[in-house]
């Protein structure tokens, strides 16, 4: 997890130390986009929740200063800011693939893309069909680069 902090120079929270295998071996059933209902799936998710095989899930969301923040989920519930609940939805975002054959995407890896403060500006989720991309800015960006 990475938590809010007011500069470069200070700590990063918890960082991942470094390690790019923070989500390795996890199996993903399910890649959700937290979309904003009046806006539906034409607006762009607010978050993107990854559902794993073990009742947990992963939350990447944009922080103001447009860096990427990754968090435990609250999966199947929505993030505690979605208020009020009624306005949000979950839904798969457009252009993902379906879940494999065998119910689940297997992370082999992933790799962190930071600024020059050490925080998080993009995330891959490297799986063995192929990648998962998310891209933090003024709104959250996914899409899926298979494996050739």
């Amino acid at each position: 997890m990475t938590v809010e902090r007011e500069d470069c120079a200070g700590p990063a929270g918890r960082a991942r130390h470094g390690n790019a295998d923070w989500l390795t071996g996890a199996r993903i059933t399910a890649v959700l986009g937290v979309y904003y209902r009046p806006e539906g799936r034409a607006g762009a998710p607010e978050a993107v929740e990854f559902v794993l095989a073990e009742d947990q899930s992963v939350l990447l969301t944009c922080a103001s200063d447009r860096t990427l923040r990754v968090t435990p989920g609250s999966w199947p519930r929505l993030p505690d800011w979605c208020v009020p609940a009624s306005q949000w939805h979950h839904a798969p975002p457009a252009l993902l693939p379906p879940v494999p054959y065998g119910g689940a995407w297997t992370v082999v890896g992933t790799q962190e893309v930071r600024d020059d403060c050490g925080e998080v500006l993009q995330a891959v989720i490297r799986c063995e069909e192929g990648d998962f991309v998310v891209v933090a800015g003024d709104t959250m960006a996914i899409r899926f680069d298979p494996r050739p």
